[in-house]
């Protein structure tokens, strides 16, 4: 084991840092959400990550995700996430997947080799094919619901989707994922009420239609990334806290 994990070691066990050290996670979506959770993870131990998402890092980005630095504009966004985690472990595998993860691309995916899947993709069509395709393929998946025009980091929580509230995209997993015979899954959302901002549209890259663009700020989807990292570790290793 790496003197870099000494103190993760020391609280997990070096049986749940072979775990670690064995599991492939894949993370859909590098954006403020999933960008902290790969990096959560990397520092975690976990030996293979694949990364997907087609977007290039740009100066928006820069005011919440962690792989956005003036070094990182104009890269895509796996490729600048690889060599961070390069750089953080050397000895991690990772693969980089150009693809935004849609029905139409699911079939280039097969999802049953990993060990978990993270949710961090930001369009509701995605975000079900994921789940239904995971499910399938019975993976383990957990979801982030929305952390666009949020502001209190510490109201998000760890719950099942049919036990949410408040936020508008549970309400539209829940329907559509009971629509479609699903029983469960894990997610991490909060029951504040999204702020009413001044909103911004642009072409979407995979849509003729325009997209809104939501308010958000560098806390909030840092700690959706990490709540949801944490859980990935806690699930992989079988570790809880005491209570």
């Amino acid at each position: 084991m790496q003197e870099q994990f000494i103190r993760t070691k020391m609280l997990f066990g070096e049986k749940a840092m072979i775990v670690l050290q064995n599991a492939r996670v894949a993370v859909f979506g590098i954006g403020g959400v999933g960008g902290y959770t790969v990096e959560a993870l990397a520092r975690s131990g976990v030996g293979t990550l694949d990364l997907f998402d087609d977007d290039i890092v740009c100066l928006s980005n820069l005011n919440r995700q962690i792989i956005a630095t003036r070094k990182t504009i104009g890269q895509y966004k796996v490729d600048a996430a690889k060599e961070r985690i390069l750089d953080i472990n050397p000895e991690a595998t990772v693969y980089t997947h150009r693809l935004f993860y849609m029905p139409e691309t699911a079939k280039n995916v097969d999802l049953s080799v990993y060990d978990y899947i993270v949710d961090a993709i930001d369009t509701v069509t995605g975000k079900i094919e994921l789940v239904l395709k995971a499910q399938e393929a019975n993976i383990p998946i957990i979801s982030s619901m929305g952390a666009g025009n949020k502001f209190n980091a510490a109201d998000f929580e760890v719950a099942d989707i049919f036990e949410t509230s408040v936020c508008p995209l549970a309400k539209v997993m829940r329907k559509e994922l009971k629509a479609r015979g699903i029983e469960k899954l894990k997610v991490v959302y909060s029951k504040e009420l999204p702020f009413q901002t001044m909103e911004i549209e642009e072409k979407s890259k995979h849509s003729r239609k325009e997209k809104r663009i939501p308010s958000s700020n560098a806390f909030v989807p840092a700690t959706v990334g990490l709540i949801i990292a944490g859980e990935v570790v806690k699930d992989l290793t079988n570790i809880r806290n005491n209570k």
